[in-house]
């Protein structure tokens, strides 16, 4: 049942690591965690964790490159549970091939995925944040928003246009009382794919030498809480070890 008092952070992208974290920091400053990802299903241990920490959360299945079901998917949470008023796209995936073999259908998934599910969530999430008055839109960039690298063509060229979007969105909606930042994650996250991965990370890195989720929602958080008379629009996290 919706109530205009109940206190919405909807995660697109939301799983064991930073989206996953994110949502379990705003749900303990009372926030509603709505989080989704294309399996839902995949979200019952997160919803779980939340509610026995004493949290309230919902997962919900939503393929984040489908505008239709964006749109029903953010109606819903703002129809049936209540004012979306922080809104984090974390949704992410990458791919390597050389620019002589890169296959087109795979730079158009990477792009789909890293920056048309933000915009689409960007977009209607705007709107009813321009009506309150009120807001924050949360963007999880990475080091390839800033240059390429070889073999990373689609990675490092949707993470550029997701950084744009998000400067773009800031310049427009900064005047509008809502808060626009885009966070460049730069560096390993302690992960489970991470650690099967990247083993040697783990062995040659101190226990704080890698990003830990729960340390980059911090900053999330941080974000949010920010007094508007001096708003970040970006910044960068790597571990003290990470070179750059």
């Amino acid at each position: 049942m919706n109530d205009s008092n109940n206190k919405v952070v909807l995660v697109i992208g939301a799983g064991v690591a930073t989206g996953g974290a994110v949502a379990r920091r705003f749900a303990r400053e009372g926030y509603i965690a709505c989080m989704a990802r294309r399996k839902g299903d995949r979200l019952e241990a997160l919803v779980e964790e939340i509610e026995q920490a004493g949290g309230r959360a919902h997962g919900f299945s939503c393929d984040a490159t489908e505008e239709d079901q964006v749109i029903d998917l953010i109606d819903g949470i703002e129809r049936d549970i209540g004012p979306i008023e922080v809104a984090c796209y974390n949704a992410a995936v990458g791919a390597g091939h050389s620019i002589t073999e890169f296959p087109t259908e795979t730079y158009e998934r990477v792009w789909r995925i890293n920056t048309l599910g933000a915009f689409i969530m960007g977009r209607e999430v705007s709107k009813r944040m321009v009506e309150r008055g009120r807001g924050t839109i949360l963007f999880t960039g990475a080091t390839s928003a800033l240059r390429g690298k070889a073999g990373l063509a689609a990675f490092a060229g949707s993470k550029h246009a997701l950084r744009a979007l998000s400067e773009s969105m800031a310049r427009e909606l900064f005047p509008k009382n809502i808060h626009v930042a885009h966070i460049i994650i730069d560096g390993p996250i302690d992960t489970p794919l991470i650690r099967r991965s990247m083993p040697q990370v783990f062995e040659e890195r101190p226990e704080d030498g890698v990003l830990a989720p729960d340390d980059i929602a911090e900053t999330y958080w941080s974000v949010h809480c920010q007094p508007r008379s001096a708003w970040l629009h970006e910044t960068q996290l790597r571990p003290w070890v990470e070179p750059w």
